[in-house]
């Protein structure tokens, strides 16, 4: 798992344009994406509990926030949590089981995906886990 500020951590080669008329900011360059999904999510919902062996996935907060749930899949490792808000991209790689706890005020991210993943393809390569978000962290 990966984490960034689209707006805060621009690196090289990426860049961030301002002038009076606003800003462009880079979020790939020269990248292999396959494909792009806008996914809207309901208050308080759980999403995920999967993993992907062979695609990576990069979702970019655009409203709202959710807890991003993560730990490697075929571990007894604890999961681990980090708090995704507007304006992160969290990158999830391959053999990472990912589930996504929705907060109260909902949300909104687009997910961009090197490898299988869109269209009739869009199952082929997930792999479905028991619930690997604690007990006490599910949404009511």
């Amino acid at each position: 798992m990966e984490t960034k500020n689209i707006w805060n951590d621009v690196q090289n080669p990426l860049e961030l344009h301002t002038d009076n008329r606003g800003s462009i900011v880079d979020i790939f360059y020269k990248s292999n994406i396959e494909h792009v999904a806008v996914i809207n999510s309901k208050p308080n919902t759980l999403r995920g509990n999967h993993y992907h062996k062979q695609s990576t996935q990069h979702m970019l907060m655009t409203k709202g926030s959710l807890e991003y749930w993560y730990k490697p899949a075929n571990s007894n490792e604890a999961p681990q949590m980090i708090l995704a808000k507007e304006g992160d991209m969290v990158s999830t790689f391959p053999n990472e089981i990912h589930a996504l706890v929705i907060r109260g005020d909902g949300n909104q991210f687009v997910v961009f995906s090197e490898g299988v993943r869109g269209g009739s393809d869009y199952e082929s390569d997930t792999f479905r886990v028991e619930n690997i978000v604690p007990e006490d962290k599910m949404p009511a």
